[in-house]
């Protein structure tokens, strides 16, 4: 009933900058946090940051100050601007959200399919 498509991964350079776009689709009375993981080959998936429905803002040590996640509730959206990037950086890129269908259902935990981030030169 709800998905969530991630777009605009891709390679970048070391040093350069990549913005992420996350649209929830489908029957949506409410989306609650909206936030980005990512997990690396061989390990965990990890929260990379995090925003409330009132643009409360949460992120992980390894990214503050260089990404900043943000959100367009008209248009369903939650973007990850990613600026001087790491090799470290690279992983396969989820979004995820908390998302009511009607007035009367709790919100369900929504992942999308991922999008892969690739820091090399």
């Amino acid at each position: 009933q709800v998905q969530l498509v991630e777009s605009g991964g891709g390679l970048v350079q070391p040093g350069g900058s990549l913005r992420v776009s996350c649209v929830a689709s489908g029957i949506i009375f409410r989306i609650d946090d909206m936030g980005w993981y990512r997990q690396a080959p061989g390990k965990e998936r990890e929260l990379v940051a995090v925003i409330s429905s009132n643009s409360m803002t949460n992120y992980a040590d390894s990214v503050k100050g260089r990404f900043t996640i943000s959100r367009d509730d008209a248009k369903n959206t939650v973007y990850l601007q990613m600026t001087s990037l790491k090799p470290e950086d690279t992983a396969d890129y989820y979004c995820n959200a908390m998302i009511k269908s009607s007035a009367v259902f709790r919100p369900m935990n929504y992942w999308g399919k991922g999008t892969l981030i690739t820091v090399s030169s």
